[in-house]
C-alpha cells in the first residue's frame, strides 16, 4: 500500500473543499440502495404507531398502498411487508401463513393492483402466526427443521400467487432455500427471487420489531437453536455459500451494524449481492439518543447507512427508508 509521507502527501488537501472530497469519495448512498419494510395491520383506513419505533405505525391495507405509492413516488425500488396476524388466527401450526386469503396475501394483491411497478418483499416464516412465537413448528419440544419446510413452501406459494416479486425466507431452517426454489422451478414461477436472509443471528436488537408484529408475548423461549451465534463468523460464511449453492438470487445479514465484519467478509469472499437490515433495535436506538440530545438524527443516520456500504452492502433494509429518500433526492 502507497502511503506517502509528509510534507510530500497532505491527505487533508482533498479534503479542503466539499466538491473535492465528493471527487475523492471512495462510497456513496442512493435511492436505489434502500428497501423499505412496512408493517400491515386489519382494518381500513387503521394506523397504530409502534411506541418502540418512533415515526413506525402499523397500517391497514389502504394505507400501505399508499405507501407503496410514496415509495415509487421516491425512487425506492422495493417495499418489504410483514404482518400484525390477529391472535385468534394464531395457532400452534401456523395454519394461517399458508392461507391465500391471509393479510400478507391480500396486501401483496392489492399493492399489485394499484401500483404494479414497485418490488414487493415478502417474508417466509412462521413466527407471525404461532401461539408460541417460534418460526418453525414444534415436536417434542424442538423447532423441527424437516417438518417445517413443507409449511415454508406452501406459504412461498400462496405469496409467490398472490403477486410476491421476492421471497425472503428469515426463518433460518437448513434446506429451505433449496425447497422453495425447487417449487418455484415445478411451478413455473422461473423469475420469482429469493433474498435468504443467510446470517441471521440471535440478537438482542429485535425487540422492537416484535413488538410490531405482535410475536412478543407469543414468544416462549429463544430461537438459538436455529439462528446464528453472535460469536461466530466462518459459519456465516458456510450459511451463505448453502444457500447460493441451493439457489438464493441475494442474500441477506442480520442485524446490521452490530455484523458489519460479516457483511464486509462475505460480500469479500463469496462476490454475491448481499443486503444489511438494519433492524428495529438499531432503528429504535438511534432515534432513543437523538431524543436525549446526545446524537444528531440526520447525522447519525446517514452515516450509519453508509456504513453498510462502505462494509460492501449492495442494498439496506431500512426503516429510514423514506426520510433518507427524501433528504437524498433534495440534494
Amino acid at each position: 500500500m502507497i502511503t506517502g509521507s509528509f510534507p510530500n502527501s497532505r491527505p487533508r488537501r482533498s479534503r479542503k473543499n466539499m466538491w473535492s472530497r465528493d471527487m475523492v469519495r471512495e462510497n456513496s448512498l442512493s435511492v436505489n440502495d434502500l428497501i423499505w419494510p412496512l408493517f400491515v395491520q386489519e382494518g381500513d383506513n387503521q394506523a397504530t404507531a409502534v411506541s418502540s419505533m418512533p415515526g413506525v405505525k402499523r397500517m391497514s391495507i389502504d394505507l400501505i398502498v399508499e405507501r407503496a405509492a410514496e415509495a415509487k413516488e421516491l425512487g425506492i425500488p422495493a417495499i418489504a411487508i410483514f404482518p400484525q396476524t390477529p391472535e385468534d388466527l394464531k395457532t400452534d401450526e401456523g395454519y394461517e401463513g399458508v392461507n391465500p386469503e391471509n393479510l400478507i396475501c391480500r396486501t401483496v394483491r392489492a399493492i399489485k393492483s394499484q401500483v404494479p411497478d414497485i418490488g414487493v418483499i415478502c417474508d417466509v416464516a412462521l413466527d407471525p402466526y404461532t401461539t408460541h412465537g417460534q418460526d418453525g413448528l414444534i415436536k417434542n419440544g424442538y423447532v423441527d427443521n424437516d417438518l417445517t419446510l413443507e409449511a415454508l413452501v406452501n406459504q412461498a406459494h400462496i405469496q409467490t400467487k398472490a403477486g410476491c416479486d421476492i421471497l425472503a425466507p428469515s426463518d433460518m431452517m437448513d434446506g429451505r432455500v433449496a425447497a422453495i426454489r425447487n417449487m418455484l422451478e415445478e411451478k413455473k414461477f422461473h423469475n420469482s427471487q429469493i433474498m435468504a436472509y443467510s446470517a441471521k443471528y440471535a440478537s438482542a436488537f429485535y425487540g422492537p420489531f416484535r413488538e410490531a408484529v405482535g410475536s412478543t408475548s407469543n414468544l416462549k423461549g429463544g430461537k438459538e437453536t436455529y439462528q446464528m451465534d453472535p460469536a461466530n463468523t466462518d459459519e456465516a460464511l458456510r450459511e451463505a455459500g448453502m444457500d447460493i449453492n441451493e439457489g438464493a438470487d441475494s442474500i441477506i445479514v442480520k442485524p446490521g451494524m452490530p455484523y458489519l465484519d460479516i457483511i464486509e467478509r462475505i460480500t469479500r469472499e463469496l462476490n454475491f449481492p448481499t443486503y444489511a437490515y438494519q433492524v428495529s433495535g438499531e432503528y429504535a436506538m438511534i432515534h432513543a439518543a437523538a431524543a436525549n440530545g446526545w446524537l444528531d438524527l440526520d447525522k447519525a443516520m446517514m452515516e450509519s447507512l453508509l456504513s453498510f456500504k462502505r462494509a460492501g452492502a449492495c442494498g439496506i433494509w431500512t426503516y429510514f427508508a423514506p426520510v433518507v429518500a427524501k433528504k437524498i433526492n433534495q440534494q
